[in-house]
């Protein structure tokens, strides 16, 4: 099984809303995950500290057994304390 940590949309037409989540790479955007590890928000200001939540110790833990981030995921998690590079 591939892991990868991407975004799962959510909230209503007009107004996105994602889940930072760690799923299956072969299952569908919205379907099954297997953790929750943060989420996103675009509707905030860019310099809103709510825009981006994500939990660093889950996300530490996934990529150490083999989680790969999509590219989107990294540039979100860039400017945070994981440090990851795009």
């Amino acid at each position: 099984m591939a892991a990868k940590i991407r975004l799962a949309r959510a909230g209503a037409k007009g107004r996105p809303y994602y889940r930072i989540v760690v799923a299956d790479s072969r299952s569908p955007r919205d379907g099954k995950y297997i953790a929750k590890v943060g989420n996103y928000n675009p509707l905030l200001p860019s310099d809103s500290p709510e825009r981006v939540v994500a939990d660093a110790e889950k996300i530490k833990h996934w990529l150490s057994v083999g989680a790969q981030p999509t590219a989107t995921v990294k540039r979100l998690l860039r400017g945070s304390e994981l440090g990851l590079s795009a």
